[in-house]
């Protein structure tokens, strides 16, 4: 079924659903009158983009600050900003390269022949981005799209709701609505967003929302994208210097205040390491957050409701034994400023929702193991994580690991920074999702290809019509059939 046949069961309840809905025609229209723009045409859309990015730069930081209690503005343009900046640069040098077709073998028996596959654009994007990284998560699928010659339709999370309306205003002063446009709002909007019969969906965010996004995608026989999250682990060996660790792990943690899908979810320690490791972590957290409430490099959990939600995980393994160790330099007030503290868990077990949840705030649970075989063990027990994170500099035993885990990246010596390397592609397996962009593979994902073939005016099938006994039809019998 063409994006000119598709139909929704979706009935509009409010002129914004309308609103919705007419957009999407009108972008498909759009599409129908040029389907193939050029390579010119296409970096010249990228170009646009990043103009509007970098002039809207600080209102996007101030309006991502303002949704959150505390955003820290440099976590914002470095991690968000910056990495959509790389990103436009590297899709804008290779996607001629990409867009030119693919010679294919031919087959003796169908020769004489040619035939290749045409990457052609898929027609219009819905992009689903959540609260977390805002900017990153809707712009980062709109480069792959507009790259691979879509229009899109972008949904922010009501949770966004001043970064949306910032956004909306930068994009329509680079595009019109037709080629790309923003959606804002929640609750009715972003389930009736999901129903809508776009080309392909790209949604980032939980695994529980991500299942509903899928189900509403599958009555249109939309494909997805999903790049959801889940419990991604650390592995230490044993030779790992407690301070290198350290380090890593706190950047790794702490950025966003945990509140990343890649973050280190858990920590599996070499039986006696644990204290040396909480050492190092305190002195290297408070050298990089001396105090916590006033500062505004330490970013807040985005709302009560998140807040909350992290804080019963706490609440629960304390109850059930678990040893809570925060560091709170000034032993400060946060609970009203929606921060929590940089926090390490010891004596936790599989069955605290600690070690059930995706935490996503800035609490890391530790575990001590002895045989590492354990540790695969417990990883493949359990849904495939987005990220598996192995520190250890001996690259067979790293090896080991890799080959029998699963997981969406593997990291060795670093975490996070996997996220916005240009070259690789992102995504999770299983529970943590299906599907990938970024890379090569973000053109790729968001492109049709198509399959082509030509003859020639020889038309050699004729050799072998009925009857089949020719000696023609013999030969391929003693040579090809056996």
């Amino acid at each position: 079924m063409n994006s000119q046949t598709k139909t929704t069961q979706m009935t509009p309840h409010s002129p914004d659903i309308q609103h919705m809905q007419d957009l999407l025609e009108h972008q498909r229209l759009a599409y129908q009158r040029h389907q193939v723009p050029l390579a010119k045409e296409r970096i010249d859309r990228l170009s646009r983009l990043r103009r509007v990015l970098v002039k809207y730069q600080d209102q996007f930081a101030d309006a991502i600050n303002h949704d959150y209690y505390n955003r820290s503005i440099g976590e914002t343009k470095i991690g968000e900003l910056l990495t959509c900046l790389e990103h436009i640069k590297y899709y804008s040098k290779h996607l001629s390269q990409w867009m030119k077709p693919s010679k294919r073998h031919v087959a003796m028996i169908h020769q004489p022949a040619k035939a290749w596959v045409q990457y052609q654009p898929m027609g219009v994007i819905g992009i689903i981005a959540p609260w977390n990284y805002p900017l990153l998560l809707s712009i980062g699928p709109l480069i792959c799209a507009l790259a691979a010659g879509n229009h899109a339709m972008i949904k922010i999370s009501s949770a966004s709701s001043n970064f949306g309306q910032i956004l909306e205003r930068a994009l329509a002063e680079a595009f019109p609505q037709d080629l790309v446009a923003v959606v804002n709002g929640g609750g009715p909007i972003s389930d009736a967003f999901s129903h809508l019969p776009f080309d392909k969906i790209i949604f980032t965010g939980s695994t529980a929302v991500g299942k509903t996004v899928m189900a509403a995608a599958a009555e249109n026989l939309v494909p997805v994208i999903l790049e959801l999250g889940g419990k991604s682990p650390v592995v230490v060996h044993p030779s790992m210097n407690m301070k290198d660790l350290a380090q890593r792990i706190a950047v790794g943690k702490l950025w966003n205040a945990g509140q990343t899908c890649v973050a280190p979810d858990y920590m599996f320690l070499p039986k006696g390491k644990t204290e040396e490791f909480i050492a190092e972590f305190r002195t290297i957290a408070t050298t990089m957050y001396p105090h916590l409430r006033d500062n505004q490099d330490y970013t807040s959990i985005v709302n009560d409701k998140q807040y909350r939600r992290v804080q019963s995980y706490l609440d629960d393994a304390r109850e059930q034994g678990a040893q809570i160790v925060e560091i709170n330099p000034k032993n400060e007030l946060l609970e009203d400023v929606y921060k929590i503290a940089p926090t390490l868990v010891t004596g936790v077990t599989s069955f605290m929702q600690i070690m059930q949840n995706e935490i996503f705030g800035p609490v890391l649970p530790i575990m001590e193991y002895d045989q590492i075989d354990e540790v695969i063990e417990f990883i493949n027990q359990r849904p495939r994580p987005l990220a598996l994170y192995y520190f250890d500099y001996d690259s067979a035993r790293a090896d080991y690991i890799a080959q029998r885990t699963h997981s969406g990246h593997f990291g060795m010596n670093t975490v996070l920074t996997h996220v916005a390397q240009d070259d690789l592609p992102f995504g999770g397996i299983g529970a943590s999702g299906m599907g990938k962009y970024h890379g090569p593979e973000g053109f790729f994902s968001l492109s049709h290809e198509r399959s082509m073939m030509s003859n020639s005016k020889l038309y050699s099938l004729k050799f072998i019509l009925p009857p089949f006994n020719k000696p023609l039809y013999k030969l391929i019998s003693k040579t090809l059939l056996r």
